[in-house]
Protein backbone atom coordinates (compact mmCIF):
# COMPACT_ATOMS: atom_id res chain seq x y z
CA UNK A 1 0.00 0.00 0.00
CA UNK A 2 3.03 2.21 0.67
CA UNK A 3 3.92 1.68 -2.76
CA UNK A 4 0.76 2.82 -3.81
CA UNK A 5 1.04 6.42 -1.98
CA UNK A 6 4.50 6.76 -3.41
CA UNK A 7 2.97 5.78 -6.80
CA UNK A 8 0.51 8.80 -6.23
CA UNK A 9 2.94 11.05 -4.40
CA UNK A 10 4.66 11.01 -7.61
CA UNK A 11 1.63 11.29 -9.97
CA UNK A 12 0.45 14.40 -7.77
CA UNK A 13 4.06 16.09 -8.75
CA UNK A 14 4.23 15.28 -12.13
CA UNK A 15 0.07 16.59 -12.19
CA UNK A 16 1.75 19.91 -10.56
CA UNK A 17 4.30 20.42 -12.51
CA UNK A 18 2.56 19.55 -15.92
CA UNK A 19 0.27 22.52 -14.20
CA UNK A 20 2.72 24.92 -13.45
CA UNK A 21 4.41 24.48 -17.12
CA UNK A 22 0.60 24.95 -18.91
CA UNK A 23 -0.28 28.07 -16.98
CA UNK A 24 3.03 29.64 -16.43
CA UNK A 25 3.45 29.10 -20.36
CA UNK A 26 -0.08 30.44 -21.00
CA UNK A 27 0.41 33.41 -18.45
CA UNK A 28 3.51 34.37 -20.28
CA UNK A 29 1.65 34.61 -23.82
CA UNK A 30 -0.71 37.01 -22.59
CA UNK A 31 1.97 38.92 -20.38
CA UNK A 32 4.02 38.90 -24.02
CA UNK A 33 0.69 39.88 -26.25
CA UNK A 34 0.21 42.76 -23.04
CA UNK A 35 3.72 44.25 -23.85
CA UNK A 36 3.50 43.90 -27.45
CA UNK A 37 0.28 45.58 -27.32
CA UNK A 38 1.39 48.02 -24.89
CA UNK A 39 4.40 49.00 -27.22
CA UNK A 40 2.08 49.35 -30.31
CA UNK A 41 -0.27 51.79 -28.60
CA UNK A 42 2.40 53.68 -27.72
CA UNK A 43 4.07 53.60 -31.01
CA UNK A 44 0.77 54.45 -32.28
CA UNK A 45 0.57 57.99 -29.86
CA UNK A 46 4.31 59.19 -30.84
CA UNK A 47 2.94 58.89 -34.41
CA UNK A 48 -0.50 60.51 -33.79
CA UNK A 49 1.58 63.29 -32.09
CA UNK A 50 3.96 63.75 -34.71
CA UNK A 51 1.24 64.07 -37.15
CA UNK A 52 -0.44 66.64 -35.48
CA UNK A 53 2.51 68.86 -35.00
CA UNK A 54 3.42 68.05 -38.77
CA UNK A 55 -0.19 69.10 -40.01
CA UNK A 56 0.55 72.30 -37.84
CA UNK A 57 4.45 72.97 -39.73
CA UNK A 58 5.56 72.38 -35.88
CA UNK A 59 4.55 74.45 -33.24
CA UNK A 60 6.76 77.16 -30.90
CA UNK A 61 7.76 77.38 -27.28
CA UNK A 62 9.77 79.32 -25.44
CA UNK A 63 13.45 78.70 -26.13
CA UNK A 64 15.63 77.84 -23.10
CA UNK A 65 18.45 75.90 -21.82
CA UNK A 66 16.38 72.29 -22.43
CA UNK A 67 14.78 73.54 -25.31
CA UNK A 68 17.40 75.56 -27.52
CA UNK A 69 16.40 76.22 -30.89
CA UNK A 70 16.73 73.50 -33.22
CA UNK A 71 20.01 73.79 -35.75
CA UNK A 72 18.57 71.75 -37.97
CA UNK A 73 16.01 74.12 -39.12
CA UNK A 74 18.49 76.83 -39.15
CA UNK A 75 17.83 77.83 -42.87
CA UNK A 76 13.70 77.91 -41.70
CA UNK A 77 13.02 81.60 -41.47
CA UNK A 78 10.48 80.86 -39.57
CA UNK A 79 12.30 78.77 -36.29
CA UNK A 80 12.63 81.52 -34.36
CA UNK A 81 10.27 84.39 -33.27
CA UNK A 82 11.64 87.41 -30.71
CA UNK A 83 8.90 88.40 -28.56
CA UNK A 84 8.67 92.07 -26.87
CA UNK A 85 9.35 90.83 -23.75
CA UNK A 86 12.79 89.68 -24.56
CA UNK A 87 12.23 85.87 -24.97
CA UNK A 88 12.22 83.56 -28.01
CA UNK A 89 9.85 81.11 -29.38
CA UNK A 90 11.55 78.50 -31.55
CA UNK A 91 9.98 76.13 -33.77
CA UNK A 92 9.73 72.60 -32.31
CA UNK A 93 9.14 69.77 -35.77
CA UNK A 94 7.92 66.33 -35.21
CA UNK A 95 11.82 65.24 -34.86
CA UNK A 96 12.37 67.87 -32.36
CA UNK A 97 9.03 67.22 -30.50
CA UNK A 98 10.18 63.18 -30.01
CA UNK A 99 13.34 63.61 -28.87
CA UNK A 100 11.84 65.74 -26.55
CA UNK A 101 9.13 63.53 -25.77
CA UNK A 102 12.02 60.74 -25.32
CA UNK A 103 13.57 62.46 -22.50
CA UNK A 104 10.55 62.99 -20.45
CA UNK A 105 9.30 58.80 -21.14
CA UNK A 106 12.53 57.73 -19.70
CA UNK A 107 12.21 59.76 -16.63
CA UNK A 108 8.48 58.97 -16.14
CA UNK A 109 8.99 55.54 -16.57
CA UNK A 110 12.18 54.07 -17.65
CA UNK A 111 10.90 54.23 -21.84
CA UNK A 112 13.53 54.91 -24.50
CA UNK A 113 11.99 56.12 -27.90
CA UNK A 114 14.49 56.52 -30.32
CA UNK A 115 13.52 57.70 -33.90
CA UNK A 116 16.13 56.30 -36.68
CA UNK A 117 16.83 56.04 -40.36
CA UNK A 118 18.73 54.48 -42.92
CA UNK A 119 19.26 58.15 -44.06
CA UNK A 120 19.83 60.05 -40.74
CA UNK A 121 20.01 63.51 -40.77
CA UNK A 122 20.89 64.28 -37.19
CA UNK A 123 23.93 61.62 -36.75
CA UNK A 124 22.35 61.14 -33.22
CA UNK A 125 19.47 59.16 -35.02
CA UNK A 126 22.13 56.84 -36.78
CA UNK A 127 20.41 53.27 -36.09
CA UNK A 128 21.79 50.73 -34.05
CA UNK A 129 22.24 47.35 -35.54
CA UNK A 130 19.24 45.76 -34.17
CA UNK A 131 17.69 48.89 -35.45
CA UNK A 132 19.36 48.92 -38.60
CA UNK A 133 18.11 44.95 -39.13
CA UNK A 134 14.55 45.57 -38.55
CA UNK A 135 14.79 48.80 -40.40
CA UNK A 136 15.55 46.55 -44.03
CA UNK A 137 12.87 43.97 -42.81
CA UNK A 138 10.74 46.84 -43.12
CA UNK A 139 11.72 47.29 -47.17
CA UNK A 140 10.70 43.60 -47.21
CA UNK A 141 7.32 44.19 -46.28
CA UNK A 142 7.33 43.14 -42.78
CA UNK A 143 4.83 45.73 -40.44
CA UNK A 144 6.72 45.14 -36.98
CA UNK A 145 9.35 43.62 -35.15
CA UNK A 146 9.75 43.25 -31.41
CA UNK A 147 12.55 41.15 -29.38
CA UNK A 148 12.73 40.18 -25.37
CA UNK A 149 16.54 41.24 -24.35
CA UNK A 150 17.58 41.19 -20.75
CA UNK A 151 15.02 43.13 -18.68
CA UNK A 152 13.30 45.43 -21.41
CA UNK A 153 11.23 44.63 -24.39
CA UNK A 154 11.89 45.97 -27.69
CA UNK A 155 9.71 46.97 -30.44
CA UNK A 156 10.04 49.05 -33.68
CA UNK A 157 7.72 49.84 -36.52
CA UNK A 158 8.52 52.18 -39.91
CA UNK A 159 7.18 55.39 -40.62
CA UNK A 160 5.55 56.30 -43.41
CA UNK A 161 6.26 59.49 -45.32
CA UNK A 162 3.22 61.66 -44.80
CA UNK A 163 2.75 64.83 -47.38
CA UNK A 164 3.22 67.04 -44.08
CA UNK A 165 6.48 65.39 -43.94
CA UNK A 166 7.85 66.28 -47.56
CA UNK A 167 8.61 70.29 -46.44
CA UNK A 168 11.61 68.77 -44.62
CA UNK A 169 12.73 65.57 -46.40
CA UNK A 170 11.55 65.95 -49.94
CA UNK A 171 15.13 66.76 -50.80
CA UNK A 172 16.78 62.99 -49.65
CA UNK A 173 14.43 61.83 -52.44
CA UNK A 174 11.23 60.18 -50.52
CA UNK A 175 7.65 60.52 -51.65
CA UNK A 176 4.81 60.41 -50.17
CA UNK A 177 4.27 56.48 -48.78
CA UNK A 178 7.89 55.41 -48.79
CA UNK A 179 9.40 54.26 -45.63
CA UNK A 180 10.91 57.49 -43.96
CA UNK A 181 12.45 55.17 -40.63
CA UNK A 182 11.30 54.33 -37.95
CA UNK A 183 10.87 54.34 -34.14
CA UNK A 184 11.88 51.87 -31.84
CA UNK A 185 10.53 51.50 -28.58
CA UNK A 186 12.13 49.88 -25.11
CA UNK A 187 10.40 49.33 -22.38
CA UNK A 188 11.08 47.77 -18.93
CA UNK A 189 10.07 43.86 -18.92
CA UNK A 190 11.38 40.93 -17.11
CA UNK A 191 9.56 38.10 -18.25
CA UNK A 192 10.22 35.92 -15.42
CA UNK A 193 9.09 38.35 -12.87
CA UNK A 194 6.04 36.55 -12.08
CA UNK A 195 7.87 33.21 -11.88
CA UNK A 196 8.88 33.13 -8.27
CA UNK A 197 5.20 34.06 -6.65
CA UNK A 198 3.72 31.45 -8.98
CA UNK A 199 6.67 28.98 -7.89
CA UNK A 200 5.80 29.67 -4.79
CA UNK A 201 1.92 29.17 -5.12
CA UNK A 202 2.53 25.65 -7.18
CA UNK A 203 5.07 24.75 -4.11
CA UNK A 204 2.24 25.34 -1.61
CA UNK A 205 -0.62 23.88 -3.64
CA UNK A 206 2.24 20.50 -3.96
CA UNK A 207 2.96 20.33 -0.40
CA UNK A 208 -0.96 20.20 0.66
CA UNK A 209 -1.38 17.48 -2.29
CA UNK A 210 1.90 15.64 -0.37
CA UNK A 211 0.46 16.34 2.72
CA UNK A 212 -3.65 15.31 1.76
CA UNK A 213 -2.39 12.41 0.16
CA UNK A 214 0.04 11.04 2.98
CA UNK A 215 -2.34 11.75 5.36
CA UNK A 216 -5.03 9.70 3.96
CA UNK A 217 -2.92 7.48 2.30
CA UNK A 218 -1.43 6.25 5.78
CA UNK A 219 -5.30 5.78 7.16
CA UNK A 220 -5.70 3.73 3.95
CA UNK A 221 -2.58 2.01 4.46
CA UNK A 222 -3.57 1.18 7.98
CA UNK A 223 -7.11 0.53 7.02
CA UNK A 224 -5.84 -2.11 4.14
CA UNK A 225 -3.49 -3.57 6.47
CA UNK A 226 -6.18 -4.26 9.34
CA UNK A 227 -8.68 -5.39 6.15
CA UNK A 228 -5.67 -7.66 4.89
CA UNK A 229 -4.69 -9.19 8.26
CA UNK A 230 -8.68 -9.47 9.41
CA UNK A 231 -8.50 -12.03 6.17
CA UNK A 232 -5.74 -14.08 7.53
CA UNK A 233 -5.84 -14.12 11.15
CA UNK A 234 -8.41 -16.25 12.73
CA UNK A 235 -10.90 -13.30 14.47
CA UNK A 236 -11.10 -15.92 17.64
CA UNK A 237 -8.13 -16.78 18.61
CA UNK A 238 -6.26 -14.32 16.65
CA UNK A 239 -3.65 -16.72 15.19
CA UNK A 240 -3.75 -17.46 11.41
CA UNK A 241 -6.22 -19.19 9.98
CA UNK A 242 -6.72 -21.89 7.03
CA UNK A 243 -6.52 -19.46 4.24
CA UNK A 244 -2.64 -18.37 5.21
CA UNK A 245 -1.33 -21.10 6.50
CA UNK A 246 -1.88 -22.89 2.49
CA UNK A 247 -0.19 -19.55 1.13
CA UNK A 248 2.40 -20.15 3.40
CA UNK A 249 2.53 -24.12 2.97
CA UNK A 250 2.99 -23.61 -0.64
CA UNK A 251 5.93 -21.05 -0.30
CA UNK A 252 7.78 -23.48 2.12
CA UNK A 253 7.09 -26.71 0.34
CA UNK A 254 8.23 -24.80 -2.76
CA UNK A 255 11.52 -23.94 -0.89
CA UNK A 256 11.92 -27.38 0.82
CA UNK A 257 11.66 -29.14 -2.51
CA UNK A 258 14.38 -26.96 -3.77
CA UNK A 259 16.74 -27.52 -1.60
CA UNK A 260 16.09 -30.94 -0.20
CA UNK A 261 15.41 -29.85 3.62
CA UNK A 262 12.93 -31.73 5.80
CA UNK A 263 9.64 -30.45 6.73
CA UNK A 264 7.05 -31.42 9.11
CA UNK A 265 3.47 -31.17 9.89
CA UNK A 266 1.56 -31.58 13.12
CA UNK A 267 -2.32 -31.98 13.24
CA UNK A 268 -3.73 -31.25 16.32
CA UNK A 269 -7.04 -31.80 17.98
CA UNK A 270 -8.77 -30.73 20.93
CA UNK A 271 -10.00 -33.83 22.93
CA UNK A 272 -13.92 -34.29 23.40
CA UNK A 273 -14.74 -30.45 22.52
CA UNK A 274 -18.31 -31.46 21.49
CA UNK A 275 -18.87 -32.51 25.44
CA UNK A 276 -16.74 -29.56 26.53
CA UNK A 277 -19.56 -27.04 24.76
CA UNK A 278 -22.60 -29.20 25.37
CA UNK A 279 -21.29 -29.10 29.08
CA UNK A 280 -19.80 -25.55 29.58
CA UNK A 281 -21.30 -23.32 26.85
CA UNK A 282 -20.00 -22.21 23.85
CA UNK A 283 -18.31 -19.17 25.41
CA UNK A 284 -16.51 -21.06 27.66
CA UNK A 285 -15.68 -23.20 24.61
CA UNK A 286 -14.39 -20.19 22.56
CA UNK A 287 -12.19 -18.71 25.51
CA UNK A 288 -10.79 -22.62 25.55
CA UNK A 289 -9.76 -22.43 21.97
CA UNK A 290 -7.90 -19.25 22.23
CA UNK A 291 -5.94 -20.42 25.44
CA UNK A 292 -5.25 -23.38 23.65
CA UNK A 293 -4.09 -21.70 20.62
CA UNK A 294 -2.33 -18.94 22.64
CA UNK A 295 -0.37 -21.68 24.45
CA UNK A 296 0.60 -23.64 21.73
CA UNK A 297 1.56 -20.49 20.02
CA UNK A 298 3.81 -19.69 22.88
CA UNK A 299 5.75 -22.62 22.18
CA UNK A 300 6.96 -21.88 18.91
CA UNK A 301 10.31 -20.06 19.16
CA UNK A 302 11.72 -19.91 15.41
CA UNK A 303 10.44 -17.57 12.65
CA UNK A 304 9.61 -20.05 10.25
CA UNK A 305 7.27 -21.87 12.44
CA UNK A 306 3.63 -21.65 11.29
CA UNK A 307 0.25 -22.45 13.27
CA UNK A 308 -3.21 -22.01 11.97
CA UNK A 309 -6.91 -23.01 12.92
CA UNK A 310 -7.54 -25.81 10.65
CA UNK A 311 -11.40 -25.60 11.91
CA UNK A 312 -13.19 -26.15 14.29
CA UNK A 313 -11.61 -27.29 17.33
CA UNK A 314 -8.53 -28.25 14.56
CA UNK A 315 -5.21 -26.79 14.36
CA UNK A 316 -2.21 -27.14 12.23
CA UNK A 317 1.77 -26.84 12.65
CA UNK A 318 3.98 -26.53 10.01
CA UNK A 319 7.54 -26.33 10.99
CA UNK A 320 10.27 -26.26 8.39
CA UNK A 321 13.66 -27.76 8.46
CA UNK A 322 12.77 -30.07 10.79
CA UNK A 323 13.88 -33.72 11.69
CA UNK A 324 11.16 -36.56 12.74
CA UNK A 325 12.52 -36.63 16.03
CA UNK A 326 12.23 -32.84 16.54
CA UNK A 327 8.44 -33.05 15.37
CA UNK A 328 7.92 -35.04 17.72
CA UNK A 329 9.52 -33.61 20.17
CA UNK A 330 7.75 -30.48 19.46
CA UNK A 331 4.71 -32.38 19.64
CA UNK A 332 4.88 -34.03 22.75
CA UNK A 333 6.19 -30.11 24.59
CA UNK A 334 2.51 -29.18 23.24
CA UNK A 335 0.33 -31.66 24.79
CA UNK A 336 2.54 -31.57 28.46
CA UNK A 337 2.12 -27.74 28.05
CA UNK A 338 -1.80 -27.58 27.21
CA UNK A 339 -2.61 -30.70 30.03
CA UNK A 340 -0.45 -28.27 31.96
CA UNK A 341 -2.98 -25.53 32.00
CA UNK A 342 -5.65 -27.64 34.50
CA UNK A 343 -8.53 -26.27 32.40
CA UNK A 344 -11.71 -28.52 33.97
CA UNK A 345 -13.14 -30.84 31.07
CA UNK A 346 -15.33 -33.33 32.98
CA UNK A 347 -16.44 -34.01 29.46
CA UNK A 348 -13.47 -35.75 28.60
CA UNK A 349 -13.03 -39.47 29.24
CA UNK A 350 -9.19 -39.98 29.11
CA UNK A 351 -8.71 -36.98 31.71
CA UNK A 352 -10.10 -34.26 34.23
CA UNK A 353 -8.76 -31.56 32.01
CA UNK A 354 -8.45 -30.32 28.52
CA UNK A 355 -6.25 -32.36 26.67
CA UNK A 356 -5.07 -32.68 22.56
CA UNK A 357 -4.59 -35.14 20.53
CA UNK A 358 -1.71 -34.91 17.80
CA UNK A 359 -0.31 -36.37 14.45
CA UNK A 360 2.98 -36.16 13.28
CA UNK A 361 3.99 -36.66 9.56
CA UNK A 362 7.93 -35.63 8.26
CA UNK A 363 9.81 -36.57 5.67
CA UNK A 364 13.79 -36.24 6.72
CA UNK A 365 14.99 -37.78 3.46
CA UNK A 366 13.51 -36.24 0.64
CA UNK A 367 10.72 -33.66 -0.32
CA UNK A 368 7.14 -34.53 -0.57
CA UNK A 369 3.96 -32.37 -1.60
CA UNK A 370 1.85 -30.48 0.72
CA UNK A 371 -0.80 -33.02 0.58
CA UNK A 372 1.15 -36.26 1.10
CA UNK A 373 2.45 -35.07 4.30
CA UNK A 374 -1.03 -33.30 4.99
CA UNK A 375 -2.54 -37.11 4.48
CA UNK A 376 -0.13 -39.24 6.81
CA UNK A 377 -0.38 -36.15 9.74
CA UNK A 378 -4.64 -36.73 9.53
CA UNK A 379 -3.29 -40.63 9.47
CA UNK A 380 -1.43 -40.42 12.78
CA UNK A 381 -4.11 -38.07 14.03
CA UNK A 382 -6.61 -40.64 13.59
CA UNK A 383 -3.90 -43.15 15.02
CA UNK A 384 -3.43 -40.97 18.42
CA UNK A 385 -7.42 -40.87 18.88
CA UNK A 386 -7.79 -44.61 18.50
CA UNK A 387 -5.42 -45.02 20.89
CA UNK A 388 -7.23 -43.07 24.01
CA UNK A 389 -6.56 -39.64 23.10
CA UNK A 390 -4.17 -36.93 25.12
CA UNK A 391 -1.25 -38.42 23.12
CA UNK A 392 0.84 -37.86 20.29
CA UNK A 393 1.88 -40.31 16.89
CA UNK A 394 4.27 -39.70 14.49
CA UNK A 395 4.99 -41.13 10.93
CA UNK A 396 7.42 -41.07 9.03
CA UNK A 397 7.28 -40.97 5.47
CA UNK A 398 10.49 -43.18 4.01
CA UNK A 399 12.33 -41.85 0.47
CA UNK A 400 11.16 -44.25 -2.02
CA UNK A 401 13.30 -46.51 -3.60
CA UNK A 402 13.78 -46.27 -7.31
Amino acid sequence: MYRQIAYFSLGWIVIVLCSFGWGYYNSRQKDDQSILEMSRAFFGQIVLTREWNACHGGVYVYADEKTPPNPYLVKDPERDIPLQNGKLLTKINPAYMTRQLSELAAQYNGAQIHITSLKPIRPANAPTPWERKALKSFETGINEVGTFTDGHYRYMAPLFMQKSCMKCHEQQGYKVGDIRGGISITLPYNRYASLSPRITGYLAVTAAGLLFILFFGRRLARAYQMLEEQSIIDPLTEIPNRRFFMKRAEEEFRSAGRNHTPIALIMIDIDYFKGFNDRYGHIEGDITLKTVAEAMKHQLRRPPDCIARYGGEEFIIMLPNTMPEGGAQVAELLRTKIEALQINNEASKCADVVTISLGVASAPHDSVSFETLLKHADEALYTAKQKGRNRSESIIIQPTTK
